[in-house]
């Protein structure tokens, strides 16, 4: 943007109509929290299906920061809605968003990219809930969903497979990505998207505090362990660094992103499991931790986001 901050009318939009609705409220109010005082003016929108209508009517904003997660928010549908109206905004624009969400389109964008993503597939939910379609251990997680949600580890000698994934009740999806279970760190690279390239902050090791990390470990208080900068071999700390830039890359991402991985320290073997273009700004969150950790502060963060909105993206 090149107007100054202080004549800004800037629209948050947080909450929405995902699985993730929670977690984006909590991401949402930080934000808009740390802009009061930044910017002219903050609105608070809890974002539904009239957004067109809210933000073409009374609202107007000048920008839009969404601090949206998931389906809706996050797949580009609400990034289509803005490049309609014309109005700058955050984040990844409609391609990126689409394709970073779809974990079976951007693991084919990515490999094709040289960077290593795990094997697996897409297979019927109904087919998974009956028999084993690869061998155990792996994961079951919906193809379009982020944070971890509908996220199932089916351990080595389980006896059959995740039942609650063929429930009637199941609402993310008829097909879902199984990919084996790889062993070892859980980690993550946050990326910003500056004019002079993508620049990745730091490398995050995350150890569940019981379990296996999931939507609770993720967001819960104390639900899991952060480490940083991860004590890792230098050349595979360098590497998570350079290959989520890659990613942000080739996926076409604008702003903020954030990459995760595992990292096998037994086969020093590194493999990209997914890239989000919305990273959680909540509490616990692992953006704005890794952002303070190299000196960037929470409202410099948004503040730099907002700075950084565009239109078309």
């Amino acid at each position: 943007m090149n107007r100054p901050l202080k004549d800004l009318h800037v629209a948050v939009l947080m909450g929405g109509l995902s699985a993730e609705r929670e977690v984006s409220l909590s991401s949402g109010r930080m934000c808009a929290d740390a802009l009061e005082g930044q910017v002219g003016r903050v609105s608070r929108i809890d974002a539904g299906r009239d957004l067109a209508n809210v933000l073409g009517g009374l609202i107007r904003p000048d920008v839009v920061f969404n601090a949206l997660h998931g389906t809706w928010g996050e797949d580009g549908c609400v990034q289509g809605v803005l490049e309609t109206l014309a109005i700058p905004y955050t984040h990844s624009g409609v391609l990126a968003s689409a394709l970073a969400l779809d974990k079976n389109k951007s693991k084919a964008v990515l490999s094709a990219a040289g960077l290593r993503v795990p094997g697996g597939g897409l297979f019927d939910r109904h087919e998974v809930a009956r028999r084993h379609v690869i061998e155990p251990p792996y994961i079951i997680k919906p193809n379009a969903e982020g944070s971890s949600v509908g996220v199932y580890l089916v351990t080595e000698g389980a006896n059959g497979p995740q039942a609650e994934v063929g429930a009637p009740d199941w609402t993310y999806g008829d097909l879902v990505m199984v990919e084996p279970f790889i062993r070892g760190n859980e980690l993550a690279v946050t990326v910003l998207g500056e004019a002079s390239g993508p620049r990745a902050l730091t490398v995050t090791d995350i150890t569940p505090t019981k379990g296996f990390y999931d939507y609770e470990a993720k967001y819960a208080p104390g639900g899991s362990r952060h480490v940083l900068p991860a004590d890792l071999p230098p050349a595979a700390f360098e590497a998570a660094l350079r290959q989520a830039e890659r990613a942000h890359t080739a996926l076409g991402c604008r702003g903020v992103t954030r990459t995760d991985f595992r990292y096998d320290d037994i086969k020093d073997d590194l493999v990209l499991l997914e890239v989000n273009t919305q990273p959680g700004m909540t509490p616990t969150s692992l953006a704005p931790e890794q952002a303070a950790h190299v000196g960037i502060g929470y409202p410099e963060l948004v503040r730099w986001m907002v700075e950084d909105a565009s239109c078309p993206r």
